[in-house]
């Protein structure tokens, strides 16, 4: 996958249906009985997506309770949220939009079809490329099945060496698809860094052995909660160190905030973290772009190979500077209608 000026591929995170609001949160608004979220479209018209369905009846829960909104906006095929919680992540930077619904359904038969479902509503919305997450296998084959080439590629989130996941390698070799991988083992999560770079390391010889392209494999070390162990983001950051010297080439990522789940001011550990992975190597980002916004992170990659001699006489710098300076031009797509 190649990028304008070399910066940062950027994963955004926010269309999962594990994503919540607190209804303490000042976007969460209480009329007539109803509950409602308020967003601002991209054109800048107030909008409101009505989450009453979601709300327990119980006001001493209501005031805990963390709201679905992802979840809400799917069930209701609300268009408007789901087109701009899509394309709120393009305009600030997102190349690849995530895409998972495993919290839609125990059933496996409703998972299949929500995701087929999401799958053809995104490509009616956005050209940019979708990354099809599950932890069901069965499921990412559904939406690869789903998934229009003539679009975009697709992405597969992820391989890894559990019992069931390995065929990922052979769905992304037949679908053309970017493929992740992440750090687990089969045995369950890494211990520490040295497992991660291992874990992994197996993964990329089963991706040679594949076939797949040294540009489409993005490598997922692994970021836990550093507030349930206070040596996780070290892990991480190790085994990221270790990766890019054992694979200058290969795109490294991580699902950087969750790093700052439980502790308060997360945008500030969050901006912390993705600069301290840069700094390791990562070349790559799954984080949510309006929460932590892109440019700060690109511009300290651009200045940083440039102070550190990885950018020689600062070509790449200047490249990157000149950029910033011409207008961006969108493509904006008028979502189609979409069968439910």
């Amino acid at each position: 996958m190649t990028l304008k000026n070399d910066g940062l591929v950027i994963i955004g995170e926010n269309f999962n249906a594990t994503r919540k609001i607190k209804a303490s949160s000042p976007r969460v608004l209480r009329e007539n009985g109803k509950w409602f979220i308020s967003y601002v479209q991209l054109d800048g018209t107030p909008a409101r997506l009505d989450v009453t369905a979601s709300m327990p009846e119980d006001p001493n829960e209501q005031k805990l309770f963390a709201i679905p909104h992802i979840a809400e906006a799917c069930r209701q095929k609300d268009m408007d949220y789901i087109t701009w919680s899509i394309k709120s992540q393009e305009a600030n930077g997102a190349h690849i939009i995530d895409l998972c619904v495993d919290e839609m359904s125990v059933y496996p038969e409703e998972r299949f079809e929500w995701m087929k479902w999401l799958v053809r509503t995104a490509q009616s919305i956005t050209n940019s490329v979708v990354s099809i997450d599950s932890s069901d296998s069965n499921t990412i084959y559904a939406g690869l099945e789903e998934h229009d080439g003539t679009i975009s590629r697709p992405a597969i989130n992820s391989f890894n060496l559990e019992d069931g996941r390995q065929v990922l390698v052979d769905m992304a070799r037949e679908k053309n698809a970017i493929l992740f991988a992440n750090a687990s083992g089969n045995r369950g999560m890494p211990q520490n860094s040295q497992e991660r770079v291992n874990n992994l390391e197996q993964c990329m010889r089963m991706m040679d052995e594949g076939g797949i392209a040294m540009e489409d494999r993005f490598l997922d070390p692994l970021v836990f909660p550093i507030g349930a162990g206070p040596d996780f983001g070290n892990h991480y950051l190790d085994a990221v160190s270790e990766l890019r010297k054992r694979y200058p080439s290969v795109h490294i990522f991580g699902g950087h905030s969750n790093v700052s789940f439980g502790l308060p001011q997360r945008k500030i550990l969050n901006h912390a973290f993705v600069t301290l992975s840069i700094l390791s190597g990562c070349d790559s980002l799954m984080i949510d772009p309006i929460m932590n916004p892109v440019k700060p992170f690109n511009d300290f990659l651009f200045a940083a190979n440039s102070l550190t001699a990885k950018d020689e006489y600062s070509v790449r710098y200047l490249r990157y500077i000149r950029g910033l300076n011409k207008p961006v031009k969108r493509v904006q797509r008028k979502p189609a209608s979409v069968n439910t």
